[in-house]
């Protein structure tokens, strides 16, 4: 049997897929009334809150009609911004080219991090440089990966 994540998602992913938008992915806080977060992300171009907007009225009465038991809750639909790490290989393009922060584990099975820029990114691989280096790290081994602002 699937756990309300587990539907919310599905939906979600229903919704989101009409916009060319992928779920990133979806967080129930246990808040007084309940907070449900729908994270979203597009490959190509930043997400617009126009298109946020019309995926929560679309999710919301799937919800309803799908008779999903949450008791009252706020439904918020948004990007994953700066502050969430990156968590699909389809968020990884449009961010090439900027500092990056990777905690990874190794062959040996050790976790290291590094920090460096963003230069490549294919199906199974990130590549980072720094210092004068290149790395590629497999996407199966990085635990997180977070851009690094620039101030």
């Amino acid at each position: 049997m699937k756990t309300n994540t587990e539907k919310i998602l599905e939906l979600a992913q229903q919704c989101a897929s009409s916009y060319s938008v992928f779920v990133v992915d979806v967080e129930i806080k246990n808040t007084s009334p309940l907070e449900l977060w729908v994270y979203l992300d597009k490959e190509d171009e930043n997400l617009s809150i126009n298109i946020c907007t019309k995926i929560s009225r679309e999710l919301g009465f799937l919800l309803e009609a799908h008779e999903i038991e949450l008791g009252q809750y706020r439904l918020n639909v948004s990007s994953p911004g700066l502050s969430r790490p990156l968590s699909d290989i389809r968020q990884y393009p449009k961010n090439i080219g900027r500092t990056c922060r990777v905690r990874y584990r190794k062959d040996n099975n050790e976790v290291d991090k590094i920090k460096g820029q963003l230069e490549k990114v294919d199906s199974m691989n990130i590549e980072l440089s720094f210092d004068g280096k290149t790395i590629v790290i497999p996407f199966a081994k990085v635990i997180e990966s977070k851009i690094i602002p620039i101030i």
